[in-house]
């Protein structure tokens, strides 16, 4: 049995949610191999061929891998595809948009976002918002799967010495071209992947508002900032913001949720967060269900208080 995985990286280096779906590559068992399709991407190989558990580096280079565009992805997967038995990726926008393609081409089920891994052809994926698990199993020869990072500990990004071998990049497909790309650039770490995380709900009562009490917390404790969907809905803050089912899937080391009544939605995005802190004046809202602390009481003296007590 051997494994793919579908590296997800700006040509320089890797995206932390790689090394998620390297530790579920591992866990099913068989060879890891981690495909680079990038251009100029020759250090984003180097940093591949050092996360723990990997065996093979594959890199295709050409310009027209350069911007991850999911036509020329999903058909430089498929030009190896045949000689794997699973191909993973994380369940980020990239993995999203190239897998269905390849696993229509090779006309067989995608297992989407999943969780656990039962066994080679066993796994278990949150369903309806995340309130119940779903157990699939799957008889194709070959596996698409895409991987819910926040279900699995991310791989050592050093300890391992796997050989980086080049392989033939596929043609332009044509059909998509890369005009530009507008990046948010934040001095805080990317939401995503950041440790601690302060959020904000409707109940903040106004954008203002919420960067004034949110805001210095967040520097205090070195944090990204979050919101419900009620909060970027309301225009308190941009949707890549959003932590929720139809946002961010994010599980940190520390959650602090300031305002937000618990919505199904929302718990969907942050319910497997190591410790979560809810805040808010309401002592029947529904988020204090998940939270490990609670503290019911005005928000607007309550944070003041932890950020002075910091």
């Amino acid at each position: 049995m051997s494994v793919l995985v579908i590296a997800e990286h700006d040509n320089a280096s890797l995206k932390a949610a790689t090394l998620n779906a390297v530790t579920a590559a591992v866990q099913l068992g068989g060879e890891v191999h981690i495909l680079v399709a990038g251009h100029n991407a020759s250090a984003a190989a180097k940093a591949a061929a050092q996360v723990a558990g990997v065996a093979k580096v594959l890199i295709a280079e050409a310009p027209h891998l350069a911007d991850g565009l999911a036509e020329n992805l999903a058909e430089q997967i498929l030009a190896i595809a045949k000689n794997y038995t699973h191909v993973l990726a994380p369940a980020t926008a990239v993995g999203k948009s190239a897998l269905p393609r390849v696993a229509a081409r090779l006309d067989v089920a995608q297992i989407s976002e999943i969780s656990k891994i039962d066994s080679a052809d066993t796994f278990e994926r949150p369903t309806y918002a995340g309130n119940a698990i779903a157990t699939v199993q799957s008889a194709d020869s070959i596996k698409v799967i895409s991987v819910r990072t926040t279900g699995f500990d991310a791989a050592a990004a050093t300890g391992g010495s796997a050989a980086v071998e080049s392989i033939a990049a596929v043609a332009d497909f044509g059909k998509s071209r890369f005009i530009s790309r507008e990046l948010t650039k934040l001095d805080r770490p990317e939401l995503a992947a950041a440790k601690i995380i302060v959020s904000g709900g409707r109940g903040v009562g106004s954008g203002e508002n919420y960067h004034k009490l949110l805001e210095p917390l967040a520097d205090k404790l070195g944090a990204a900032l979050g919101a419900s969907r009620a909060a970027v809905d309301a225009g308190f803050v941009p949707n890549d913001y959003q932590v929720g089912q139809t946002g961010k899937i994010v599980a940190p080391m520390l959650y602090i949720a300031v305002g937000i009544s618990g919505a199904i939605q929302h718990l969907a995005g942050m319910k497997d967060s190591k410790v979560i802190v809810a805040i808010n004046k309401d002592e029947e809202a529904p988020i204090f269900q998940v939270a490990d602390y609670g503290l019911v009481g005005d928000m607007n003296e309550l944070v003041p208080q932890i950020v002075a007590a910091l």
